[in-house]
């Protein structure tokens, strides 16, 4: 079995605030990121595919074809957005990062299909990431 990573990098924005929770509660728990003003990332994406190459091309799957379904469904959608208000597939979705890469997974899952998805690792800063594998 062999794995291959697209790199890709968007940047966005977000809040993170419980809304049943008091503001107290919110700063406790979230600190800067449950700022009532926003703040953005620059994030850095990184979609793993696994399978064995095909022997026509060497490929397990072609690395454009790979960064066009993450382009078409996912940067499209969340680069230089607002998480929590203008990204459809994270509507009524706490956006933090564990909860993004899930989301992100979800949106690419469905269109890989000469191989198969393996890891969604999203970066948020220099020391926060989290990697989805499936269910």
């Amino acid at each position: 079995m062999l794995y291959l990573t697209r790199k890709e990098h968007f940047n966005a924005a977000h809040m993170l605030r419980n809304t049943s929770w008091s503001e107290e509660k919110n700063v406790e728990i979230f600190g800067k990121c449950a700022n009532k003003n926003w703040h953005g990332h620059n994030y850095n994406l990184f979609v793993t595919v696994k399978g064995n190459p095909n022997p026509d091309t060497g490929f397990i799957m072609n690395v454009k074809e790979l960064s066009d379904i993450i382009q078409k469904n996912v940067l499209d959608k969340i680069d230089h957005k607002n998480l929590n208000l203008d990204v459809d597939f994270m509507k009524d979705i706490l956006p933090s990062t564990e909860n993004l890469a899930k989301a992100i997974w979800q949106q690419l899952e469905p269109h890989i299909k000469e191989c198969k998805l393996h890891c969604v690792k999203l970066w948020e800063t220099e020391n926060i990431y989290a990697e989805y594998y499936g269910e």
